[in-house]
């Protein structure tokens, strides 16, 4: 048990506030209704449901109390600055409860930070409270660290003592740094196999992951696992259900967490996240579900997932979400070797067109007022990079940016849910990076479960025209089971795409290092998630020259 006695169960981070436009953007449903009272009593209850202090506040546990290892989660850190970085922990003694065996107490958990895995060089310490109506997460932005330096963290509550992480600072803004290491990481589904690309991930020698989205599915989790078919552990039938409330979704992070391999890899390494549909509910656009639900009882559903999300990540205060919306979308930069900016492409687009299923493009798809990123997140974008003065300009987000043609026919079928389905958005990103100069275009990618190699080009329907950039995507950690190096479509759509120099279906990440005079990207792939313990291999690498968009297999 948990409780003995207890019954039952902005330094170089640019961030857009929550200003009156921004708000507006947040809450606009196009199309669609505005916030009627039901939503907007959801909204007041995320937005009210915060700790309170003095009368009011939550009691505060003995840490005597607490009987059973409560860092069950583990630990994580991210968004890493040059003078601080985030680190975080979620106290869960019984993980698979609602409330984590902690019931609606406050925990007080010390932490530290040191410049050896011993903790005998302690640089900062201190002590914060773990909220019940925060989960009883707990995140600490340590301040006055120095640039470009590794240091180790961990919590302490009671006798309890949580793992060691590692993590790390960003380089100062003005620092020339020589190179950067990072992962990208993607679709996750605890359901479709073992994250054995995870347990990989936490032995390679990089600087930051970028996790893409589909951290969680809200898909119902049988009692064997799903494809984990487990013969040895029988899964609690509360995840037999697909995730709507705050508690369904506070107990579906435990349940990934509670893998080895996910808290391994958050140990080892800083992530910077964002998140894509599955987090709240597959294929959402805005305040709109899949089955087309009413939207404000949609957005309560949304105000839930995104609460759980913050809880669960390594996100500063700054992403904390009021009621239904959160300010995801924020910029890192990496001294003056790159800049990174993290899209959200999920809260402010319109709707899919043509019912959300692949779709030749037509008038539907095609309005010029139709947006994949919200007015406030483009111009935030395209402002970015006209004031950028790195590099490398890498833009992490979520969907296929790059045309991605599905037949051979003249008028192809595409995407709808990807950048396809917004060309006009899609064209004003262009013209914006081309009007600000950008020259070392990079964009990492998810959702799409393989991964694909594009050139950017001016014009996708003319393959001689200029190359602009560089399309990653980094496959799934789990999602779509195995895989095949070779999909059913893998000619077709090579065939019908030019610019799609890589396209492999087996699950994985990619490495990329970005230099001063090029970038290398590796696709690292493993051959089978449905059982444990397969090997990791690099299934192709790709440079792109500074200042020569393309890319050259090595």
């Amino acid at each position: 048990m948990a409780l003995s006695g207890r019954p039952g169960p902005p330094s170089q981070l640019t961030l857009i506030p929550h200003d009156t436009e921004l708000r507006a953007a947040a809450r606009h449903l196009a199309r669609r209704r505005f916030l009627t009272v039901t939503a907007a009593a959801a909204a007041l209850a995320f937005t009210t449901n915060l700790p309170t202090r003095g009368a009011f506040a939550a009691p505060r546990l003995h840490t005597a109390r607490i009987t059973d290892d409560p860092f069950t989660l583990g630990v994580a850190s991210g968004d890493p600055l040059p003078d601080s970085v985030l680190i975080w922990t979620r106290l869960a003694p019984v993980p698979f409860e609602p409330d984590g065996g902690l019931g609606q107490q406050r925990v007080d958990v010390s932490w530290e930070v040191a410049l050896d895995e011993a903790f005998a060089l302690v640089v900062r310490q201190g002590t914060a409270a773990a909220h019940p109506e925060y989960g009883h997460s707990v995140r600490v932005d340590v301040q006055g660290l120095d640039p470009d330096s590794h240091y180790y963290y961990r919590f302490r509550t009671g006798a309890w003592i949580s793992p060691t992480g590692r993590t790390r600072t960003a380089p100062a803004a003005d620092a020339a740094t020589a190179s950067l290491r990072l992962a990208a990481v993607a679709c996750q589904a605890y359901h479709d196999g073992y994250y054995t690309a995870h347990g990989h991930l936490a032995q390679e020698d990089v600087d930051v992951v970028l996790h893409l989205g589909d951290y969680l599915y809200e898909y119902a989790v049988n009692s064997a696992g799903g494809a984990r078919n487990y013969t040895d552990v029988v899964l609690p039938s509360v995840f037999n259900r697909e995730t709507t409330t705050l508690a369904d979704y506070r107990m579906r992070y435990a349940l990934y967490k509670s893998d080895p391999d996910l808290r391994a890899v958050h140990a080892a390494h800083p992530f910077v996240v964002t998140w894509d549909d599955h987090e709240t509910e597959n294929n959402y656009a805005g305040a709109v579900d899949e089955n087309g639900s009413d939207p404000d009882q949609f957005l309560i559903r949304r105000a839930a997932a995104y609460r759980a999300y913050w809880e669960n990540q390594p996100l500063r205060a700054d992403q904390l979400p009021e009621g239904p919306d959160a300010q995801l979308f924020r910029r890192l930069r990496w001294g003056s070797l790159a800049q990174f900016d993290i899209l959200d492409t999920r809260q402010y687009r319109d709707d899919q067109a043509y019912g959300d299923v692949p779709h030749v493009p037509g008038p539907e798809s095609d309005d010029p007022a139709r947006s994949l990123t919200g007015d406030a997140q483009e111009r935030w974008l395209t402002d970015g990079w006209g004031t950028s003065t790195a590099l490398w300009n890498v833009m992490a987000q979520q969907v296929c940016f790059s045309q991605r043609r599905m037949d051979l026919n003249a008028e192809a079928k595409v995407s709808m849910d990807a950048w396809d389905g917004y060309r006009a958005s899609r064209g004003r990103l262009v013209a914006g990076a081309k009007a600000a100069g950008v020259a070392n275009w990079m964009v990492l990618t998810g959702d799409v479960h393989v991964g694909y190699a594009f050139d950017i080009k001016d014009d996708f329907d003319d393959p001689d025209s200029a190359t602009l950039g560089t399309e990653l995507t980094c496959t799934s950690v789990t999602s779509g089971r195995n895989g095949a190096e070779r999909p059913a479509n893998w000619d077709t759509y090579l065939r019908a795409n030019p610019h799609l120099r890589f396209y492999d279906g087996r699950r994985g990440y990619v490495r990329v290092e970005l230099g001063r005079e090029n970038a290398r990207a590796d696709f690292r792939i493993v051959p089978a998630v449905t059982t444990p313990g397969a090997p990791v291999s690099t299934a192709a690498s790709f440079v792109t020259e500074v200042g020569s968009p393309g890319l050259t297999p090595v």
